[in-house]
C-alpha cells in the first residue's frame, strides 16, 4: 500500500497519537465509501433492483469483516509461508494477538486499527465487483461468492502488494522482490475488482434485453450523491495509506483531489465532442475514473502529474465503457471500463510519470528513470489481472453449478427487489409494501434468494 512497512513484532515503538488519530479518521472515511458506493450503484440500476444493488454492498461489508477477522488479515499480513504468495493463515487468526501487540506498544499505531483499515479495503473491492452483475444475481449465491473471494482472491493479492518485509517479518513478492509500486490499491483494489467483475459477468451471462432495451439509471440524484461521498471517503483511502498525518499524506491528498477534478473534465470533454451533451452521469463516472487512476500513483506523481493522470483516465475510460457492446459481455455498471481500465492506466502510468520528488522516490520514464519501473508495473498489474480473472471465474462457476448464481428470467423481468428481498425502494403501489413482520402483502415466489 505504501513504502512505509508494517512494523515488525520485534520493533518496540511508542504509540504515536497523531498517526493513530489519522488512521482512525481514515478508517471511518473508508467505511463511508461503502454506503457511498451503495448510493452510486443504486442510482445507476433500474428502480426494480435498487435495493438488491445496495444490499450487495451491505451484505459484503458484513461477510468480509467477519472473515477478515477470523483469518483473512492473517493471510494478507502474516509471515510469508513461501515464495511471497501467502501469509501464515494462523499467525493472526481471530486478531487476539493484535490486542497484545497494542498493549505492548509494538507499533506507532494500534495494529488492531490497521487490521480494520485494511479489511475495509477488501469490502470496497468486492462491493465494486457487484456492479458487473447488477440486476440478475441471487443474493445467497453472492454472499457465498463474497466469502470465497475474500480468502482466495483478495487476501493473497493484498499479501503480494501491501505486505512489506521488515525486521524478521517477510512479506509478499510483488512489493518486496519485484518492486511494483501501488500506494493505495491500483492492483489489489481496482485491477482486481475489474478483472473479477469481468469473470463473474461472463459466468452469469447477459441481462434479459441487454443491447436491445434501454437500461438507464433510475435516479441520477443518488448517483451524484454517491459519487460525492466516494470522493470524500477516497481521501481516507489514499491519504490514509500514508499511515501518518505528515507531509506524505498531504501530497497524496492533493493528488487525489486534483486527479478527481481532471477525470471529471476529461470524461465530460469526450461526451461533449462525441455526443453533444455533458451529462451528470458522465461527471460522476469521470470523477471516479480519475480517482481510480490516482489510487496507485498518488504517492509517485507531482501535482501536474496528478492532473495528467486523472485527465487521461477520464478520457480513456469514457471510451472503454463501450467495450462491452463491442465484445458482447454485460458489465452492468461499467466495472471493467472504469475500474479495470482506470486501474491499468494508474498502475502503468507510474512507470511513465513517477518523480523521485514524490513520496515513493522513484523516477519514471518521463523523468529520466528509464524503463525499469515501467516493467515492474506491467508485471505486477498483469499478474493481478490474470490471477483475479481466473480464480474469480472458477469460484463463480463452481457456485453456479452447486446452487445457481442467477435468478429466474421471470423474476429478473418482474423485479429482483420484490422477489428476493420482499421490498421495493419506492412504495408506489399498495400491494408492493411489507407488513411490520416482514411478510409480503402479495406473495411472489421466493426461490431466488
Amino acid at each position: 500500500m505504501t513504502s512505509l512497512p508494517v512494523p515488525a513484532a520485534s520493533t518496540v515503538l511508542a504509540i504515536d497519537s497523531g498517526a493513530t488519530a489519522w488512521l482512525l479518521v481514515s478508517t471511518a472515511l473508508v467505511l463511508l465509501m461503502a454506503p457511498g458506493l451503495a448510493l452510486f450503484y443504486g442510482g445507476m440500476v433500474r428502480s426494480k433492483s435498487v435495493l438488491n444493488m445496495m444490499m450487495m454492498t451491505f451484505g459484503a461489508l458484513a461477510v468480509v469483516m467477519v472473515l477478515w477477522t477470523v483469518v483473512g488479515y492473517s493471510i494478507a499480513f502474516g509471515d510469508d509461508v513461501g515464495l511471497g504468495l501467502l501469509g501464515d493463515p494462523t499467525q493472526y487468526a481471530g486478531l487476539g494477538q493484535l490486542l497484545e501487540a497494542d498493549s505492548n506498544g509494538e507499533s506507532p499505531y494500534p495494529l488492531i486499527l490497521f487490521a480494520m483499515f485494511q479489511g475495509l479495503f477488501c469490502v470496497i473491492t468486492i462491493a465494486l465487483v457487484s456492479g458487473a452483475i447488477a440486476d440478475r444475481a441471487r443474493f445467497g449465491a453472492w454472499m457465498v461468492f463474497v466469502g470465497a473471494w475474500t480468502l482466495l482472491v483478495y487476501a493473497p493479492i493484498a499479501h503480494w502488494i501491501f505486505d512489506f518485509s521488515a525486521g524478521d517479518h517477510v512479506g509478499g513478492w510483488m512489493a518486496n522482490q519485484l518492486g511494483t509500486i501501488d500506494f493505495a490499491g491500483g492492483t489489489a483494489v481496482e485491477i482486481n475488482s475489474g478483472a473479477s467483475g469481468l469473470a463473474l459477468a461472463l459466468v452469469l451471462g447477459r441481462r434479459v434485453g441487454f443491447g436491445n432495451e434501454p437500461m438507464r439509471p433510475h435516479n441520477l440524484t443518488l448517483v451524484m450523491l454517491g459519487a460525492g461521498l466516494l470522493w470524500f471517503g477516497w481521501f481516507g483511502f489514499n491519504a490514509g495509506s500514508a499511515l501518518a498525518a505528515d507531509h506524505r499524506a498531504a501530497v497524496v491528498l492533493a493528488a487525489t483531489l486534483l486527479a478527481g477534478a481532471t477525470g471529471t473534465l476529461g470524461w465530460l470533454l469526450v461526451e461533449r465532442i462525441r455526443d453533444g451533451h455533458a451529462t451528470s452521469l458522465g461527471a460522476a463516472s469521470g470523477l471516479v475514473s480519475g480517482l481510480v487512476a490516482i489510487t496507485p500513483s498518488c504517492g509517485s506523481v507531482s501535482p501536474i502529474g496528478a492532473l495528467v493522470m486523472g485527465a487521461v483516465a477520464g478520457i480513456v475510460c469514457a471510451y472503454a465503457v463501450g467495450l462491452k457492446y463491442r465484445f458482447g459481455f454485460d458489465d452492468s455498471l461499467d466495472v471493467v471500463g472504469v475500474h479495470l481500465v482506470g486501474g491499468l492506466v494508474g498502475t502503468f502510468g507510474i512507470g511513465l510519470l513517477a518523480t523521485a520528488a514524490a513520496p515513493t522516490g522513484v523516477d519514471g520514464l518521463f523523468y529520466g528513470g528509464g524503463l525499469d519501473q515501467l516493467g515492474k508495473q506491467l508485471v505486477g498489474g498483469g499478474a493481478v489481472l490474470v490471477y483475479a480473472f481466473v480464480v474469480s471465474g472458477m469460484i463463480g462457476w463452481v457456485i453456479d453449478r452447486l446452487m445457481g448464481f442467477r435468478i429466474d428470467e421471470e423474476h429478473e423481468i418482474s423485479g429482483i427487489d420484490l422477489v428476493v428481498h420482499a421490498e421495493t425502494a419506492y412504495d408506489l403501489h399498495a400491494t408492493a409494501g411489507t407488513r411490520s413482520s416482514g411478510s409480503l402483502l402479495t406473495s411472489p415466489r421466493r426461490d431466488d434468494a
